[in-house]
């Protein structure tokens, strides 16, 4: 029989299609000696059979994962810095462009596209839940309220600083269950032509890539332009535009506005008929989808046992939120993993979540490079492989797992 959920957008029922069984917080970190202190929670995802939404069967208390601590920087990486400064000019140049205009980011993190806002001497507003990126944007000079976006946050933002002219979040949406209160703070705040931009992971992406390690404790929707369009649809919004990006591992950028102020655009209904060709939506689809992460796991288990057996070294690369689910999901230990490289010091000397990893600052890499480096931050493989040549040059090897288990 199989397990089901209600729907938090349609309040329709959700079919479970793929069980990750019981995973920790994906970027709680331990500080060695406190591991009996973790939460876990099983990690499972399923779909709508009304409204398409694909979402996590079960929801962890959002005070757990997005706090004071939260370690994740969106300035981090150079890609992101480009990507955030290109998406402020366009935003300058087409949206924000009226008198006194006005843009809102929900989720603004260290403030990376709104300081470029700021700089050009447009009104912005970063509301931000994580004090301490919050206070790292607030440093850059961009004004912030420490606080989770909600209908109440934008009836008062409106009253004090008027209609927004962009309300926008990236890698922010998903991450929130109560999508309505959302959706209705959006249609409070938003001004008569105004659009509420955002961009996420893709499920198109994560079905064609088997990047299943994008779902984890975080990431509650997993969003499709016929979902998106239907939940638009039910909160007084209208897709009006569409544009995939290829960061984070494939997203894609969403514009809504209120229903009937714009013309969707073609890329509209060409993303529909993309999705539709595939069957993105339909079950069947969505099994095969588990069955190539099952073969994934099978088959990193068998490479990572192998190495072990014949003395290898392996070196874990990018201590990634989405580096849980794999660790976990597969059962990868210390003793197939020696250490996990990472440049942030706040998981430098912890363990890293469930498994117990050691996560050890980047010059333990650099200064004894082991034979295999698995990469966990594989969405920056570009990046991250040019920068590491002298790894490869030493007879270092990256071993991947997206879209399949190979080694480079």
């Amino acid at each position: 029989m199989s397990t089901t959920s209600q729907c938090r957008i349609c309040d329709g029922t959700v079919t479970e299609f793929i069980d990750f069984g019981r995973q920790p917080l994906s970027d709680a970190f331990v500080v060695p000696g406190d591991e009996k202190k973790e939460f876990f929670f099983r990690l499972a995802t399923g779909i709508c059979e009304s409204c398409t939404m694909v979402q996590l069967m079960e929801e962890v208390p959002r005070d757990l994962m997005f706090h004071e601590a939260y370690p994740y920087h969106s300035s981090g990486s150079a890609v992101m810095r480009t990507h955030f400064h290109e998406l402020a000019k366009r935003f300058l140049t087409t949206e924000l462009t009226g008198e006194d205009p006005f843009i809102v980011e929900l989720g603004c993190n260290d403030g990376i596209m709104l300081k470029a806002i700021a700089e050009a001497g447009v009104r912005q507003l970063g509301v931000e839940p994580s004090g301490g990126v919050a206070d790292l944007a607030a440093a850059k000079g961009i004004r912030v309220r420490k606080d989770f976006f909600e209908e109440a946050t934008a009836a008062d933002i409106r009253k004090n600083d008027g209609p927004a002219d962009v309300i926008y979040a990236a890698n922010t949406l998903c991450h929130i269950p109560y999508m309505d209160s959302i959706l209705k703070g959006v249609t409070t705040l938003l001004g008569p032509n105004g659009v509420f931009v955002f961009e996420d992971p893709y499920l198109g992406d994560i079905v064609e890539r088997t990047s299943f390690d994008q779902i984890y404790d975080e990431h509650f929707f997993f969003f499709t332009a016929r979902s998106v369009q239907e939940m638009a649809r039910r909160n007084g919004l209208e897709l009006v535009d569409v544009e995939r990006i290829p960061v984070h591992g494939g997203e894609v950028r969403y514009t809504l506005a209120l229903a009937g102020a714009r013309k969707p655009t073609e890329a509209v209904a060409e993303l529909l008929a993309w999705e539709a060709e595939r069957k993105l939506s339909e079950f069947a689809t969505l099994e095969r989808f588990a069955a190539n992460v099952k073969k994934v796991k099978e088959d990193l288990i068998a490479l990572l046992t192998k190495l072990r057996a014949e003395g290898k070294r392996v070196v874990g690369y990018g201590a990634t939120a989405k580096s849980a689910t794999v660790t976990n999901f597969c059962g990868i230990t210390p003793d197939l993993v020696e250490f996990i490289s990472d440049t942030t010091p706040a998981k430098q000397g912890k363990l890293s979540p469930g498994q117990h990893i050691p996560v050890r600052e980047y010059r333990e890499f650099a200064d004894d490079h082991p034979d295999y480096a698995l990469l966990f931050a594989w969405n920056h493989a570009d990046e991250i492989m040019n920068a590491e040549q002298a790894f490869r040059d030493a007879g270092g090897q990256w071993i991947r797992y997206v879209p399949n288990v190979h080694v480079s």
